[in-house]
């Protein structure tokens, strides 16, 4: 499928995101297997991560073609090309690099570059972006996505990242967002499998219930 059609599908699933910032390559499988069982269908593991790449390696191993795995906090070309060696097929970046997203669409991967502003936005469509993240959201609060999405276009996935909670994703939601990446509300070093997978559920049921979403868990 094409990246489009991967991020599409994968939204469909389940608009979140899991940010395992920090996750250890002996852990992420359980982690892993928690959030999968709770329903999402979309992980990265940030670069500033111990040994990230072994980490990406064992999740798209033991999950294959039905989660889409991938890395955060990728800076450049040669950090993407290391990704998709490893299996991923997922690129988040913090900021928009046209090289980062270039490199992404040319090895057929997801990109969701960070922006903050709508000429960030636009130069990282311009560039093939697969979708947008703006980042930090908390910096600015729902209300800055309705105004965006009165610009942007209407087919874009756009996810909030950053200040995201169990409490208040409906709002996100009802402001435009598709989606949300989920940090630490989610997952922290330290933090048990079976702890990340019961926030992982309260996610999921609370995306269920925003207005206007779908969710689909059964597979």
């Amino acid at each position: 499928m094409s990246a489009i059609a991967n991020l599409s599908a994968a939204m469909t699933h389940c608009p979140l995101v899991a940010i395992l910032r920090g996750v250890r390559p002996e852990e992420v499988e359980a982690v892993g297997e928690q959030l999968v069982e709770a329903g999402f269908s979309m992980i990265e593991v940030p670069l500033n991560s111990p040994d990230p790449f072994e980490s990406i390696g064992r999740l798209a191993r033991r999950f294959g073609p039905q989660v889409l795995i991938g890395a955060g906090t990728v800076l450049t070309r040669r950090q993407v090309a290391q990704v998709h060696d490893a299996g991923g097929r997922l690129i988040v970046s913090p900021n928009v690099d046209t090289d980062v997203i270039a490199a992404s669409v040319e090895a057929g991967m997801v990109s969701l570059p960070g922006f903050f502003t709508a000429s960030e936005a636009f130069a990282a469509l311009d560039a093939g972006a697969t979708g947008l993240k703006l980042f930090p959201a908390e910096g600015v609060g729902p209300s800055y996505i309705k105004a965006l999405r009165a610009v942007l276009p209407a087919d874009m996935a756009l996810l909030a990242v950053g200040g995201v909670a169990v409490d208040n994703l409906s709002d996100w939601f009802d402001a435009g967002a598709d989606g949300a990446g989920l940090g630490s509300a989610l997952y922290r070093p330290g933090r048990s499998a079976a702890d990340v997978g019961a926030i992982a559920r309260a996610f999921v049921a609370a995306a269920r219930e925003a207005q206007g979403l779908i969710v689909d868990t059964s597979a």
